[in-house]
Formats: C-alpha cells, sequence, structure tokens
C-alpha cells in the first residue's frame, strides 16, 4: 500500500485515514499481530466467508499504517502515475526513474507529453528488484562458503573478504 498525497482525489482512489477510536484500533492492532494465518469475515447475520491470503495481508498492512497515524490509499492497478508519482512510489529520485524507463526496464506510456507509469508496472518491477536483490545475497553467501569466509572471526572477515574479491576479480581465476 502506498500512501501519497497527490493521489488523493483520482478517480477511483480511495485514501482512508486513520480512525479517531485509537482505542479500537490498538485491540485490532494487537488482534492481527497475534494472529498471522488467514480468518475469515463474519457478518451481523453469522454469516461466514474465508479471507483470500492477499486480503488478509492488506489487512494487516493497512491496520499497521493505521497505527502509526499514516493514511492508507486503495487504488487501481490500471492507475497511471506521474513520474515524480511512481518514482516516490518505489523510493528512489525521479532521475533515477527516468533512466529506468529510458532503458525499458520499466515500460511507460506517452498519452500526452509527459510519461505514465502504470502502477501495476511499478509494482511488478519493485517485486523483481527485490527478487534480484534476494538471489545476489544468496549467490553471494554461497560465495563466501565456498571461499571459507564463514568460518572467519569477525575481525578478520573484512580482510577476508577484501581478498576473495581480489581473488575472484583476477583474470583466469573462474570468476
Amino acid at each position: 500500500m502506498a500512501s501519497h498525497p497527490s493521489l488523493a482525489g483520482r478517480d477511483n482512489v480511495d485514501v482512508i485515514l486513520p480512525p479517531v477510536d485509537s482505542e479500537r484500533l490498538d485491540v485490532l492492532v494487537r488482534f492481527v499481530e497475534a494472529h498471522a494465518q488467514v480468518g475469515f469475515l463474519q457478518g451481523p447475520d453469522g454469516e461466514r466467508v474465508d479471507l483470500p491470503a492477499e486480503v488478509y495481508q492488506v489487512l494487516r498492512h493497512v491496520v499497521e499504517s493505521m497505527q502509526q497515524g499514516k493514511a492508507a490509499v486503495v487504488a487501481p492497478q490500471c492507475l497511471l502515475l506521474t513520474t515524480q508519482e511512481a518514482a516516490d512510489f518505489l523510493g528512489i529520485s525521479r532521475p533515477t526513474l527516468v533512466k529506468l524507463l529510458e532503458d525499458g526496464s520499466i515500460p511507460f506510456e506517452k498519452p500526452n507529453r509527459h510519461r505514465r507509469v502504470r502502477l501495476e508496472d511499478g509494482v511488478a518491477f519493485q517485486s523483481k528488484r527485490k527478487a534480484d536483490r534476494l538471489e545476489s545475497l544468496n549467490r553471494l553467501s554461497e560465495e563466501a562458503d565456498e571461499l571459507g569466509l564463514g568460518d572467519e572471526e569477525a575481525e578478520d572477515y573484512a580482510a577476508a573478504l577484501c581478498s576473495a574479491r581480489r581473488q575472484v576479480a583476477k583474470p583466469g581465476s573462474g570468476a
């Protein structure tokens, strides 16, 4: 969930502020923190429906955000963002976003003279970036284990890491 002031007032975008009754919100926060498993929703007539995991995840995120005094924004995935809104959503600078748009990393539309980024494309880029970082971290951890860096003491680790980088960077070292 993103919370961006310039999204307020857009068609199909709802901004929900935290409730005034913080005591009831605190009870809900404690409840979702204590229950990580997906549950169900029960109507006043007793009818019950299972919550999809994605809906429960959104509920948890909204509750946590509201406890911090943040508003929640509900927007359709097809929402077109300005480059500044997309950069803010991704947590990067606008010039960095423009470079990513120009090199094809993130698709964009140009309905007039300004670029627009679909929210769903921003979310997809964010997910791919997270997966790439995790893959890199796993690969580095495996390489560190292969080089015996896991056996090093904390104070010797930096020196061992520098040595390993030099060894990997040498031509013909198999890297």
